[in-house]
């Protein structure tokens, strides 16, 4: 349950019920549809939360709106709320100070909900696949890949939590041109072992990483020399699956070890193989979208981006400076694009499984490709615009002791994300990569090993397993959490108690906004200050030697900042050890 939320909406409610009956004994004018919002302020000297209702309706009422706000505070029934007072400030803000009653219910229901607290039905049961990673299965996954991993991990979670049903989706692009090229790479690293590097000329597109010279002496060891005696296309074939056949489990491994598990591995070479790819762009003709030219099918994506800015009012001038073209679907030598294949792929998600929304996490190289996307499902009458959603992230940068990185210690070689989890804890890469996608990062790779409180990851598992000690010594010396119900939680008045239970009660609320505006590094942010409460908690208020009632409401604070802590730390796949 969310104790921010229910404060907020007792107080509209109990203001609104102000206003009623000030109305009634005729001290403001009667059938005024109140406007106004209650928020928790920035400083917290002022009071634990602030109401603007006097001033943002003092021109209906035709008064001061300080005038209006000490109305409002005379009329106002807070016996048995969440809520003891209230004063009024500057032009007419009415401040509100929560009760005992508040931070009482907060810490009791933390318990009562145990593993589900910060659980809630905000999203509905939406129907919604987050897509991440997606790495292309020709080489290792990159750095850039292990920082999408957690975002995409982390936001599909968030959405969970939130009452989402969500799917976490890899999309395998295991068909088109790069798998082409894939396989004329591995195809002349083999000639070259048989023949010598100098007698086979290597193309200069190809993949030139070691890996791809790997999977080259795996082949020819497995299937000997006589492969160049086949025909190219069969020889070809042949090479691009036995490259995915090994890169594609290497890449599940590396994931798993990240702690990140799909729900669905979606092969892009089915979407060819069933004919989706062709029905898809079929239905882009019958609808009128599309036109060939020199023997290549087009999508009309200028024409259908220009009419949807237009309709949003923007200026044909304005429009013909973005510099819009159409993109080609279908190639004059019969094969489809990758462009195709996506809008097929993405025409799946909506019309065949029925996800009400889709999330995509992608690198910021791919911000073009966007608009293009979503004019496309437009088109098809899918509602892109609303219904598809690009996290674009950017770009991260490894430091060690202030110097960028480039190359693993370990191989000597451009860093991936398994030598990236060989060099630090998985917790670490997770914790320091959850971040807002929309920055770039620096991550200082020092700094991610360090035992000490600098370091953000630790600092937050920290005060977990201090706890976890606190509460296993003091059960030692006949010192327990009290059951549900019996702890005096009236006893936790002193500022620093207070203060833990407001950032305790900020879970839910966080997991709530991470949900809607996409930045799970709100989780991040949570557990770090709830972390910082609790050592300022732990330094000014004894529980050992404390009277027997308020050691008891202490211990079972305690009780709850853990819980919340090991529920935070799980939103983002970060463990919660119970020693350090």
């Amino acid at each position: 349950m969310n104790y921010i939320e229910k404060a907020r909406v007792q107080l509209t409610e109990l203001i609104k019920a102000a206003y009623a009956a000030a109305a009634e004994r005729g001290e403001l004018p009667a059938g005024i549809e109140l406007s106004g919002s209650v928020e928790l302020p920035r400083d917290a000297a002022n009071g634990d939360w602030a109401a603007n209702f006097a001033m943002a309706n003092a021109k209906a009422f035709r008064m001061p709106p300080r005038r209006a706000a000490e109305i409002f505070a005379s009329a106002l029934e807070l016996d048995g709320s969440y809520f003891c007072s209230c004063e009024i400030a500057g032009p007419g803000f009415m401040n509100f100070r929560l009760s005992p009653r508040w931070y009482a219910e907060t810490v009791e229901n933390v318990l009562a909900e145990g593993a589900d607290y910060g659980r809630s039905d905000a999203l509905g049961g939406q129907k919604i696949m987050v897509e991440f990673v997606s790495a292309n299965p020709t080489g290792p996954m990159h750095i850039g890949n292990a920082r999408g991993g957690v975002l995409g991990d982390a936001l599909a979670e968030v959405l969970s939590r939130a009452g989402a049903n969500v799917e976490r989706e890899f999309y395998v692009n295991d068909a088109g041109n790069q798998i082409e090229k894939f396989a004329v790479s591995i195809e002349a690293r083999y000639a070259q072992l048989i023949k010598g590097e100098d007698a086979v000329e290597f193309p200069e597109d190809g993949y030139h990483g070691d890996d791809i010279r790997a999977l080259a002496e795996l082949f020819r060891a497995e299937n000997g020399d006589d492969w160049l005696d086949k025909p190219q296309r069969e020889r070809r074939d042949a090479m691009a699956q036995f490259g995915l056949a090994h890169n594609l489990p290497q890449m599940r491994a590396d994931l798993e070890k990240y702690n990140i598990h799909y729900d669905t591995w979606f092969y892009e070479s089915t979407l060819h193989a069933s004919g989706y790819v062709a029905d898809t762009c079929g239905e882009l003709t019958q609808r009128g979208f599309t036109y060939e030219k020199e023997g290549a099918l087009w999508l009309r994506t200028s024409e259908i981006i220009s009419q949807k800015l237009l309709a949003e009012g923007k200026k044909p001038e304005a429009i013909e400076k973005l510099g819009l073209k159409d993109d080609v679907l279908r190639r004059a030598n019969g094969v489809y694009t990758y462009f195709a294949a996506d809008i097929a792929y993405h025409r799946n998600k909506f019309a065949v499984r029925g996800f009400d929304k889709v999330i995509n996490i992608w690198g910021a190289d791919h911000h073009g490709h966007v608009a293009r996307l979503k004019a496309a499902l437009d088109a098809l009458g899918l509602d892109g615009e609303h219904r598809l959603d690009i996290v674009l992230m950017q770009l991260v940068k490894l430091l060690r002791d202030g110097e960028t990185v480039r190359m693993s210690k370990r191989t000597g070689k451009a860093i991936s994300l398994a030598d990236l989890l060989d060099e630090i804890p998985v917790d670490a890469a997770r914790y320091f990569f959850n971040a807002r996608a929309e920055s770039q990062m620096e991550f200082d790779l020092g700094l991610a090993v360090r035992q000490d409180s600098e370091n953000p990851v630790y600092y937050v598992q920290y005060a977990h397993a201090r706890i976890c000690t606190l509460l296993k010594n003091l059960a030692a010396d006949g010192l327990s959490v009290p059951a549900a119900g019996e702890a005096r939680l009236d006893l936790l008045t002193d500022p620093h108690e207070q203060e833990l239970i407001k950032q305790l009660a900020m879970l839910p609320e966080e997991i709530r906004a991470a949900a809607a505006d996409y930045n799970t590094g709100r989780i991040n942010a949570c557990v770090t200050e709830l972390a910082a409460r609790f050592h300022r908690f732990y330094t000014a208020c004894r529980i050992k030697g404390a009277e027997s009632d308020l050691a008891a409401a202490r211990l079972t604070l305690c009780a709850a900042v853990r819980q919340a802590l090991e529920n935070g730390l799980s939103v983002i796949g970060v463990s919660a050890p119970e020693s350090m």
